[in-house]
């Protein structure tokens, strides 16, 4: 049995993985709002120990990180997300007989996917996460590939174009700022404050489901939003294709759950760009693990590890 949780910045999800990948207890609490280390720290150990409780077969723990973390996969470098940089987080943690190791969320999220779910059976994949941000992971000959120093596919921060407005990295330019929910929004609103028409007249509650779904509807504003979203994200994703010949890439993340709405466009304006026309490319397919990929992810990693060591 492994333990993985998946630390959210609204929520912290941990469940008590066995060998299959089935999740047979899970246990969730709200992330404190102030992301206090030590009241996290404290709420992860209270999860641990009553996983340990309920089975005593446990022998390995994945934690899913929103940010970057050491080569050695012990500390967390930065994550924006709780607001820290340079926590020792597994030094923090209670001291148990079994090891305990760090991974990006989307790392954990792609691990999930190449084990049990759309990457499966591949050799050269990757995904990619669509929400607030832009993230991902890669399987490069049959391993999750990290890079030379651990921080390998930020994908999000890849520069594609100049945009009307900053990452939160500080660049411009960048996929995220493009290709995620939030860039959405941004733009939507943008277009909104030019004086362009729309039925999501409601700055404070629009979302990027809302534009979607009012682009289904011929709204206008939202079509030409969710045609940029498309248009740069075919844009980024045909620089993987080029870089790395993947065998599947992987949607997933909120903006996956507008199913083939989402991927027949992006199919399309990807294949009219296609270097090598004629040749096999790239599927690109949904993502399939859901929202339990945090956790199955993260236990997968503690698992993976642990055998990569023997």
């Amino acid at each position: 049995m492994k333990i993985g949780i998946d630390l959210g910045g609204t929520t912290i999800h941990g469940g008590l993985v066995d060998h299959h990948g089935v999740i047979v207890k899970k246990l969730s609490f709200q992330t404190p709002q102030n992301y206090e280390v030590q009241a996290i720290v404290s709420i992860m150990d209270q999860m641990i120990d009553e996983f340990c409780e309920y089975s005593k077969e446990v022998s390995g723990i994945g934690i899913g990180i929103p940010g970057l973390v050491s080569k050695n996969m012990q500390e967390v470098l930065t994550c924006k997300n709780l607001n820290w940089t340079e926590v020792p987080l597994v030094k923090l943690m209670k001291k148990r007989p079994m090891p305990i190791y760090l991974d990006n969320d989307a790392n954990v999220a792609a691990l999930a996917e190449f084990k049990l779910g759309s990457l499966k059976n591949t050799k050269n994949s990757m995904m990619l996460t669509l929400g607030t941000g832009v993230g991902g992971g890669i399987v490069l000959n049959d391993h999750m590939y990290r890079g030379s120093h651990g921080l390998s596919f930020e994908v999000g921060h890849m520069v594609i174009g100049d945009n009307f407005y900053d990452c939160n990295c500080g660049r411009n330019g960048c996929f995220e700022t493009f290709a995620s929910a939030t860039a959405m929004v941004k733009y939507a609103k943008k277009l909104l404050e030019e004086g362009h028409a729309s039925s999501l007249s409601d700055l404070d509650h629009m979302d990027a489901r809302a534009i979607i779904e009012a682009s289904k509807l011929g709204d206008e504003l939202s079509v030409k939003v969710f045609d940029r979203l498309i248009h740069y994200l075919s844009v980024g994703i045909i620089n993987l294709i080029n870089l790395f010949d993947p065998e599947i890439i992987a949607i997933g993340g909120g903006l996956s759950g507008a199913g083939e709405y989402l991927l027949k466009p992006i199919r399309d304006k990807v294949n009219s760009m296609i270097f090598m026309e004629g040749h096999p490319s790239a599927q690109i397919v949904l993502a399939t693990m859901e929202n339990d990929a945090g956790i199955i992810g993260a236990a997968l990693v503690a698992q993976t590890l642990e055998i990569d060591s023997e």
